[in-house]
């Protein structure tokens, strides 16, 4: 008997979970179940937490007061090659959107192509630079082509998940902040129709900065706000492009802001929003908090700003974001205030649920590395040109390529890389001679060689492709253009491809005094717990521990640790791999308890 009670518990549980709905859009609210319905929604992006997490990050969405989590979907990171596709892992999102259903929370989708999201490439894989004559955001065939092809895989992984066949996706967004690029009705209902031919058969919108919701909106559907929360003004710019009529939804409200390296730390009081935030929830306003819950931008994934006017500035790997969860997924002070705003705007006799402990942090033991290898012993096959390929030219995505070639030496004279994207290491015959940084418009240096043959090593890192603004498809990565000395371009390269994208083995070797290298060491755990590496005594590089790349770091900050997530760690040993580009003898490291974000050198 109590088996055939658990049967049915778990047939009630299943029929509540996938209940038919209907959402629609009323004069001036949403309407859910043909009743009024405001979102009180926070951005997570599920790429950004481990899978591991999710459901802690979504618990403590409800706790705060938040019915709705609104996430994003990067093409890159699902299309990482040309029609290869990959949901797997932390790439399931819909196995993200069904976890927020079972903690009773809606979702607001944003599948487009194009993100911006301080993403590289603002979401776009790399692979779109290759094929000739393709131009994103736009009208052009083959872009549409490898755009549709993408939609409908995702519409077959979400599509079915929309709350109009049983789901908890509300709203599904076509394009993203398009009015800031151009103004395209047609390109925007190419959009519509494909996403509708993909399975998005629910309600679709648009969003843009107030500046430029005309812009980017497409007639019929419902123009959403970014970056503003005056009441008053929100709904005369929505109704001004629809119809006279709401509802009424600002898509990004900003609590705070991202970082970049070697720029200050953003961090915003809470004061400066509880009004803000009361007035919106006041007014009946729909709402979505971007960030909610920055988390970490791992691997090589952070994007970079770009314009005429202003340097490159490639984003950090921490996206805490001064969010109201912060990093490690534990309630801030802004939370909390937040939660309390919240609290006075939620219907009769609804209560929030508890604030989860802030989870376990941990130090760990002292680790000395015991095994190095100069990253220049550890070579593939050289793929040889003419002149200097680029990354793209390559068909590599991500991490680092060794720029070599010998010149005839025995003269002083400057060395000049064109189109150098981002970072370069510049070594005569294996010693280093400069350090040239995109950020600071450095591309050249005067250099004395040495009489003889010799070898000249340019190791390039791409720190990030332009997420926003003009400059898209200029985004191609190592050297760019030629490489010159007095002048005179330098012919013959050989390129190695060091991607660097998977945990290295390290087999240890000699290594040259300021020669790139990697570090493999490990350290035991009689129990596991948040931490972050203190990288202050390192200089530029990227860590992996067991098996899951957590970034990079770089001395120039604010950032100055690397969160590691409890659930990546073991009772036990566990294995430890830096990627040092600048202090090859930097030998230790440790654990700590709290996050360093604010540190510039």
């Amino acid at each position: 008997m109590k088996k055939l009670s658990v049967v049915i518990l778990m047939i009630l549980c299943s029929i509540q979970l996938f209940a038919q709905h209907t959402f629609q859009l009323g004069d001036s609210t949403f309407l859910l179940d043909g009743k009024p319905f405001q979102m009180i929604s926070g951005e997570i992006h599920y790429l950004r937490v481990p899978r591991e997490s999710w459901r802690d990050r979504l618990k403590m969405a409800k706790a705060m007061g938040l019915n709705t989590i609104g996430t994003y979907v990067f093409w890159n990171m699902h299309e990482p090659e040309k029609g290869q596709y990959d949901f797997s892992g932390n790439n399931d999102v819909a196995a993200f959107v069904k976890i927020a259903h079972e903690e009773g929370l809606w979702v607001v989708l944003r599948p487009s192509p194009y993100a911006c999201a301080e993403w590289e490439f603002g979401g776009y894989p790399y692979w779109l630079q290759n094929i000739k004559g393709l131009e994103v955001r736009s009208k052009e065939p083959q872009y549409l082509a490898a755009y549709n092809n993408y939609i409908r895989e995702v519409g077959k992984q979400l599509s079915g998940l929309q709350v109009n066949h049983g789901g908890n996706i509300l709203m599904v967004q076509i394009e993203n902040e398009y009015g800031s690029y151009s103004n395209d009705k047609s390109y925007l209902d190419i959009n519509r129709k494909m996403f509708i031919d993909a399975g998005f058969d629910g309600l679709l919108y648009t969003c843009d900065p107030a500046a430029d919701v005309a812009k980017g909106h497409l007639p019929g559907l419902l123009p959403a706000v970014n970056g503003i929360d005056d009441p008053q003004k929100v709904k005369q710019l929505v109704r001004e492009n629809h119809n006279g009529k709401g509802p009424f939804y600002i898509a990004e409200w900003y609590p705070a802001w991202f970082d970049s390296w070697g720029q200050k730390h953003h961090t915003i009081p809470y004061e400066n929003f509880l009004d803000r935030l009361d007035r919106v929830l006041a007014a009946g306003i729909s709402i979505n908090m971007y960030m909610f819950h920055g988390g970490t931008t791992r691997g090589y994934m952070n994007g970079a700003n770009y314009n005429d006017k202003n340097p490159y500035e490639p984003q950090i790997s921490s996206y805490d974001y001064d969010a109201p969860l912060d990093e490690a997924g534990n309630a801030t002070p802004k939370f909390m205030k937040f939660r309390e705003v919240i609290a006075r705007h939620l219907p009769a006799g609804v209560t929030l649920p508890e604030v989860p402990a802030k989870k376990p942090v941990i130090t760990t033991p002292l680790i000395t590395f015991e095994r190095s290898t100069a990253v220049f012993n550890k070579l593939p096959a050289a793929i040889k040109s003419v002149d200097p390929l680029t990354f793209e030219d390559l068909n590599q995505a991500y991490g680092f390529v060794l720029y070599r070639t010998t010149i005839p030496g025995g003269h002083s004279g400057l060395l000049k890389i064109k189109d150098l994207r981002d970072y370069g290491l510049v070594f005569v015959n294996g010693k280093r001679v400069a350090i040239l940084d995109r950020r600071l418009a450095q591309d050249s240096v005067e250099v004395t060689l040495p009489a003889g043959t010799v070898t000249l090593d340019i190791l390039v890192e791409n720190l990030g492709r332009i997420n926003f603004g003009p400059y898209l498809l200029k985004n191609k990565k190592g050297i760019a253009g030629q490489v010159l000395f007095n002048g005179q371009a330098i012919h013959q390269w050989m390129q190695f491809k060091l991607p660097f994208d998977v945990q290295p083995a390290v087999k240890p070797a000699a290594a040259g005094t300021d020669a790139p290298v990697l570090k493999e060491g490990s350290f035991t755990l009689s129990t596991t717990g948040d931490t972050y590496l203190d990288m202050t005594q390192w200089g530029k590089g990227a860590v992996w521990i067991n098996g899951h790349h957590l970034g990079r770091y770089w001395q120039v900050g604010p950032q100055q640790t690397l969160y590691v997530p409890a659930e990546w760690l073991k009772k036990g040993s566990n294995k430890i791999t830096v990627l040092e580009l600048i202090k090859p003898a930097a030998n230790t490291l440790q654990g700590i308890d709290h996050p360093i974000l604010d540190v510039l050198q």
